[in-house]
């Protein structure tokens, strides 16, 4: 009889020991790598204190594309896409996608800095436009293909 209430704490003393390694794991993996994903009207109405990590969703605007012909990298005006009259300065330095220009849908990660209300990206996708349209049967086919 002694062994087998020995077995039973055993295995709950294992349950529990299981069960917290398996609580701390996602608590820490949450909180680290918990990154906001904003448009760019969400951006400016948070406080710059919870942006020290962020995902940014915008459009180049048309004017204050700065290209620093020294180094890898461009400044830009990111546009809301809803309001476009909300607009946050973006710096980003690296390799600029082929596709980037004024008007097209961008996908920022970095962080913003409160005192110069600049977002310094670290990562600068774009979304690219469909390279395919449908034919009169709802086929995709590539652009000028007549089959």
């Amino acid at each position: 009889m002694s062994t087998a209430k020995n077995q039973k704490w055993v295995y709950l003393a294992a349950v529990l020991l299981v069960g917290a390694g398996v609580g701390y794991l996602l608590f820490s993996g949450l909180s680290q790598n918990s990154v906001y994903f904003l448009n760019v009207s969400e951006a400016l109405a948070m406080p710059a204190e919870k942006l020290s990590q962020a995902r940014l969703f915008g459009t180049v605007a048309e004017k204050g594309v700065d290209h620093d012909p020294s180094a890898m990298g461009v400044s830009f005006f990111a546009l809301d896409k809803d309001d476009p009259s909300k607009a946050i300065r973006v710096h980003y330095q690296g390799a600029v996608p082929d596709t980037f220009k004024p008007g097209v849908e961008v996908i920022l990660e970095g962080s913003f800095t409160a005192d110069t209300r600049v977002f310094e990206a670290t990562t600068l996708l774009t979304k690219c436009p469909s390279k395919y349209e449908k034919n009169e049967k709802g086929q995709m086919r590539p652009p000028g293909f007549a089959g």
